[in-house]
């Protein structure tokens, strides 16, 4: 069972809540169309089935409504910068407005944010920098109880760490890459729990260190009071990139890293290390555009497989989902609505 929601309305209900919570109404509209955006991209486990967590991470003090981001260095060509734990979603947009801005002036930025609260769909900025033109690659690292359990080890030591990749192609929508090195996102497994479904094998170890399809394993305690953990993505390489996105969005930020015993706080804190390149100032354009579009075009001649319609590129199928649910709305399990009526109700708004 399930309510099916239009994103207008979703939208208003979401800013309500983030209002009473002590948002402003400005900041709640953003941090309520970034969520529902996610939705409607296809990727539940970043939009508005956060909002509980978020309501929580506000009333335990880790999350701190109307913050703006913080410069700490500018250099034009090199940013530092402090998100002072506000909404991800809006600290991010600054951040990336900065970073943007500094890349058109210099032909390329380098941009570290430290201490933002949890980013949501890294995606969502690299769509930013394409729709200027511009190149951007992002590392990112997630201090909150750790997820994903290291090649080799059976038990979680560090977060999602998603990596994401943008890169313009004239004329046509976007290459947008963007995934966690774990082999699935942990909200996923919390929205299949919230289902009550089992997961395919293989994304997943339990407390005791041993192949599991239960998805509660890393979203509440189990009989022991400890939780499963989440595989990196391709075996040991994926698990290389987890750290790699750890060392530089957690370590060279400043932002730090995670190292020390799990607790239950309910914030997500999130470092991200961005690279922006203007192709235009680097002096490859014309020839960047030609040589994208012949290998993308190149890439979709190849037949379909059994079972699929023909090639994707990455952002493909997000723009295929918004189409989708755009038209019919938006499909939330009733677990997942009970616990944003809930998260409501803490801070005395009515759904």
């Amino acid at each position: 069972m399930s309510h099916i929601i239009s994103a207008h309305q979703l939208r208003a209900q979401v800013a309500t809540v983030l209002i009473a919570a002590g948002s402003s109404k400005e900041e709640a509209e953003k941090v309520a169309a970034n969520l529902v955006m996610a939705n409607l991209s296809g990727h539940d486990s970043h939009g508005v089935g956060m909002l509980p967590r978020y309501v929580d991470a506000v009333l335990e003090g880790g999350l701190t409504p109307n913050a703006s981001v913080e410069t700490m260095l500018d250099i034009g060509t090199l940013l530092s910068l402090n998100g002072q734990r506000g909404y991800g979603q809006v600290i991010g947009e600054q951040a990336m407005e900065l970073g943007m801005a500094r890349a058109r002036a210099h032909g390329s930025c380098i941009m570290a944010l430290a201490d933002s609260h949890h980013l949501g769909r890294i995606g969502h900025f690299a769509e930013m920098a394409v729709a200027q033109g511009l190149v951007s690659l992002h590392f990112v690292n997630v201090m909150s109880r750790p997820v994903v359990a290291p090649w080799g080890g059976t038990d979680g030591r560090y977060g999602t760490n998603p990596c994401c990749i943008g890169i313009p192609l004239k004329n046509r929508p976007p290459f947008v890459l963007d995934f966690a090195t774990s082999r699935v996102a942990q909200g996923k497994m919390r929205v299949a729990h919230n289902q009550g479904k089992t997961v395919q094998p293989g994304l997943l170890i339990d407390e005791q260190g041993q192949p599991t399809t239960n998805p509660g394993v890393v979203v509440v305690p189990q009989a022991n009071g400890f939780f499963g953990a989440l595989m990196p993505f391709g075996e040991h390489k994926g698990y290389g990139l987890a750290v790699a996105c750890e060392l530089l969005g957690g370590a060279l930020t400043g932002g730090g890293t995670w190292h020390r015993p799990a607790d239950s706080r309910r914030a997500v804190t999130n470092s991200m290390l961005t690279i922006l390149i203007d192709p235009g100032k680097l002096g490859t354009q014309v020839a960047f555009e030609a040589e994208a579009l012949a290998f993308v075009e190149w890439l979709q001649q190849s037949p379909p497989a059994a079972g699929h319609e023909g090639v994707q590129i990455a952002g493909d199928p997000e723009r295929i989902a918004r189409l989708q649910r755009e038209r019919d709305g938006v499909e939330i399990d009733l677990h997942t609505w009970q616990e944003i009526v809930d998260a409501a109700g803490k801070v005395g708004a009515t759904l």
